[in-house]
C-alpha cells in the first residue's frame, strides 16, 4: 500500500513540475529562414552518408560545427570522436553539440578527452531544478553539422552503429540526409550558434567569419526551425495544399487532431494518401499508439505501409509533385510540441521526383496494412494500444 502512494505521489509531482514549467518558460517562437537557393545531395544510406561526411570534416579548414540528438560510444563513434580530435589538433574550431537525453551514456572519460584536444563540448537541453521533469522532456533533436560555412548537413541519422547497419537488432537502416551547399547553410549555421549560444551563454567573437559568401544553387527551399510550437500548423498547411496525392515516412506517427483532420480532409477531397512507417519499433508503446490513426484513415481510404527490410527512420512529407520535406521532425506529437527541430521545405520538381522514386523503393520493401488486420489484433495489443494512447503526449 505505501508502494502505491509512493508512486501516486511521483506522479503527481511530475505532472505539477510539467505544468508549472510549460507556464513559467516558454519555448522559443518559430524561426522561418528565408527562400533559398542551394545544391543537394539526398543520402538514404549510412555508410554512404558517413564516407562522404568524415571526408568533409577531414578537409575542414577553418570550423567544424556539430549538432547531434545522439552520439553513441561504439566503433563509429570513436571513429568520429577521433577525427574530430585530430581537427582540433590541427588547430580548427570545433563544437560539438549534443542533446543530454540522447546521448545521455557518453563516458566522461571520453568527454574529458575530447576537450582536452581542444574540441568545445556542451550537452544541449540539460535539465535543472525547478522545473526538472519540464525541461526533461523538452530535447534538441536538431542534427546540423556546419564546416567552414559552406557544406551544411542535416536529417534523420545519427551517429552510431545501427545508423550504418551494423546492428542485427534493426539490419537496413533506412534514413534521408541531405547535404547542402549555396545559400541555405547560412541558416544552419544560424541556427546551429542560436543553440550553441543558449547552452552555453558564450558570445562568439567575429560571427562574421563563420557566414562566407554563397552561391545560388539550383533548388529551391526554405529552413524552419521549431521548438515546439508552430510546426503542427506547418505540416497542416503543408496537407491541405494537396490536390492529387500525399506521401509521408516517419518511424513514428502520433499526429494529433490537427494533421489527423487535415488527412482526412485530404482524403474526402479524394486525394491520394500513402503512410509508410517501419515493422519494427525502436521504443516501447510508440508502434500500438499509432493503431487508432491508422484505422480511421484505413476506413477513409488510406494505403499504410510497414517497412519490414530494417529499420525505416526517414522523416519526409511529399505532396503532388513539387514539394517535399525532409528534416528532423518525425511525424508525432513529440516533434510537434516537445522538441527542438529543423526542416528543410524544397520547392522542386526534379527532386521531389527523386523523393518519390525513393519512397516507391521503399514501399517495394513493406507490407500493406488492411482493416482485415487491424481487427484480427490480439487482446494483448489491444491493451498496449490503450496505454499507448494515453501516453501518446510523451512518447
Amino acid at each position: 500500500m505505501i508502494a502505491i502512494w509512493v508512486i501516486v505521489i511521483v506522479l503527481l509531482l511530475i505532472i505539477l513540475d510539467e505544468q508549472l514549467g510549460r507556464k513559467r518558460k516558454r519555448a522559443s517562437p518559430k524561426k522561418e529562414y528565408p527562400m533559398r537557393q542551394s545544391d543537394m545531395t539526398l543520402f538514404t544510406n549510412g555508410k554512404h552518408l558517413f564516407a562522404d561526411y568524415f571526408q568533409s570534416i577531414e578537409q575542414a579548414t577553418h570550423h567544424i560545427h556539430i549538432l547531434f540528438y545522439i552520439v553513441k560510444t561504439d566503433e563509429i563513434s570513436q571513429q568520429f570522436f577521433s577525427l574530430l580530435q585530430q581537427k582540433a589538433k590541427e588547430g580548427i574550431e570545433v563544437r560539438l553539440l549534443v542533446d543530454w537525453v540522447g546521448s545521455f551514456g557518453l563516458p566522461r572519460k571520453t568527454i574529458r578527452s575530447l576537450k582536452k584536444s581542444g574540441v568545445r563540448f556542451a550537452y544541449s537541453q540539460k535539465p535543472t531544478f525547478p522545473y526538472f521533469f519540464y525541461q526533461l522532456n523538452r530535447r534538441n533533436h536538431r542534427k546540423i553539422t556546419v564546416i567552414d560555412g559552406t557544406i551544411g548537413y542535416i536529417g534523420g541519422f545519427n551517429i552510431g552503429k545501427e545508423y550504418i547497419g551494423q546492428d542485427a537488432d534493426f539490419g537496413d537502416w533506412r534514413d534521408y540526409h541531405l547535404k547542402v551547399s549555396g545559400e541555405g547553410v547560412a541558416d544552419l549555421q544560424a541556427q546551429f550558434l542560436d543553440d550553441w549560444k543558449a547552452t552555453t551563454r558564450e558570445t562568439v567573437q567575429n560571427e562574421e567569419r563563420y557566414f562566407p559568401p554563397l552561391p545560388n544553387g539550383a533548388i529551391a527551399h526554405r529552413f524552419i526551425a521549431t521548438n515546439g510550437d508552430g510546426l503542427e500548423e506547418d505540416f497542416s498547411r503543408l496537407i491541405r495544399q494537396a490536390q492529387r496525392e500525399i506521401m509521408i515516412g516517419s518511424p513514428y506517427f502520433i499526429p494529433g487532431k490537427n494533421v489527423m483532420d487535415a488527412l482526412l480532409d485530404a482524403l474526402k477531397r479524394q486525394v491520394a494518401v500513402t503512410i509508410l512507417v517501419p515493422l519494427k519499433a525502436d521504443h516501447l508503446f510508440v508502434k500500438e499508439a499509432a493503431f487508432p490513426y491508422f484505422y480511421r484513415l484505413l476506413k477513409a481510404g488510406a494505403h499504410i505501409h510497414r517497412f519490414y527490410q530494417g529499420f525505416y527512420h526517414a522523416k519526409t512529407i511529399i505532396v503532388d509533385d513539387n514539394i517535399c520535406n525532409i528534416g528532423t521532425a518525425n511525424f508525432d506529437k513529440r516533434s510537434f510540441f516537445l522538441n527542438g527541430e529543423m526542416n528543410c521545405f524544397i520547392y522542386d520538381r526534379a527532386f521531389t521526383q527523386q523523393m518519390k522514386h525513393v519512397i516507391r523503393y521503399e514501399l517495394s520493401r513493406s507490407e500493406r496494412l488492411t482493416l482485415d488486420w487491424w481487427k484480427k489484433r490480439s487482446v494483448w495489443e489491444r491493451g498496449k494500444e490503450s496505454l499507448s494512447t494515453l501516453l501518446s503526449q510523451w512518447l
